[in-house]
């Protein structure tokens, strides 16, 4: 192991400068150089964030986002939706309640709770608390099945027209996600943005949520139907194995976080990366993962810029994007 010397710490520490602030970029700036433990994380992520935008609309360039659902419950979808809707970000890795959520909120309201209200006396009432998010019933299970039922019926019919034999082969989550979002005319759904802008959108866990209880209805009365997850794999495949330029940002962990640094270890790793997470190290969770964990798999690149910022999402993801997506 190398030694260090004195001279290899000559960056001070300074105090802040509020009369300076003009911006919450000066802000962030200011981080950067006053330091304080997560504080220059989060100046660090602002940094190789925009660096991995800027290069986005250029051939082979990837830019991964990935998040669980939860926060689409929330209004920090609207860090996800200002991305999308810009193209900073050209694939996308969910699970599947971010279906549930952007629609479920593209037709009804969700409503502000609190973590401490009593659970049974909200299950009696229809209300269902996600965290401190209230969600009734016809908020959601309900919208969500007079919604979703007729429009599988509708891509049951286009599916047939354009291949009787094998309507299903190739209909992955991604064709999913495009058909579902090409029949929603409301620009706060992310729906909306990944089918006009045809970004790929993969959920690897489809089934794991309510909109995956309405494909199980659905194929209930149409045995054949299917959802062709292989089709996914090899729109991520054509695009990972060529791509020059690899990045992400990685909102959380579980099977969204992986996904994207599985397939990125066939290219030699990412280029760069960034991960939000609250989840501890020591439990061996990926959630809690380090990325300098994904070096030692090949999922990373060793000399790539990476920074895991500890912390509630909901909190990071708003400060960032009000840099990130000031101009």
């Amino acid at each position: 192991m190398d030694g260090y010397s004195r001279d290899d710490f000559d960056v001070p520490v300074e105090d802040y400068d509020f009369g300076t602030v003009d911006s919450v970029g000066s802000l962030i700036d200011q981080m950067s150089r006053a330091g304080g433990f997560t504080a220059t994380k989060l100046a660090n992520a602002r940094d190789i964030l925009r660096e991995s935008m800027e290069n986005v609309g250029d051939e082979g360039v990837l830019n991964w986002i990935s998040f669980p659902a939860c926060l689409c419950a929330t209004g920090t979808r609207g860090f996800f939706l200002e991305g999308l809707k810009r193209k900073s970000f050209n694939v996308v890795v969910t699970t599947c309640g971010t279906l549930d959520h952007d629609i479920a909120r593209t037709y009804q309201e969700y409503f502000h709770g609190d973590f401490e209200l009593d659970d049974i006396a909200l299950g009696e009432e229809g209300l269902n608390r996600l965290g401190n998010v209230i969600v009734p019933n016809e908020c959601y299970g309900e919208i969500l099945e007079n919604v979703v039922i007729p429009w599988l019926e509708e891509i049951e019919i286009e599916r047939k027209e354009k291949d009787a034999d094998n309507p299903w082969l190739g209909f992955g989550s991604v064709e999913l996600c495009w058909a579902l979002g090409d029949r929603i005319d409301d620009e706060s759904s992310l729906l909306y943005w990944i089918a006009k802008h045809r970004i790929p959108m993969v959920i690897p866990g489809i089934t794991d949520g309510s909109i995956g209880a309405q494909l199980f209805m659905h194929r209930q009365k149409n045995p054949q139907f299917f959802v062709d997850l292989m089709a996914d794999e090899q729109i991520l495949s054509d695009l990972t194995w060529p791509a020059k330029e690899s990045h992400a940002l990685m909102v959380g962990g579980g099977i969204s976080k992986h996904h994207v640094i599985w397939w990125n270890q066939y290219r030699g790793g990412l280029d760069s990366a960034v991960s939000i997470t609250t989840a501890p190290e020591y439990d061996g969770s990926l959630s809690g993962a380090r990325l300098r964990e994904a070096i030692s798999w090949g999922k990373v690149r060793p000399e790539a810029p990476q920074v895991v910022v500890e912390g509630d999402a909901s909190l990071i993801l708003p400060v960032l994007g009000a840099d990130l997506f000031s101009q």
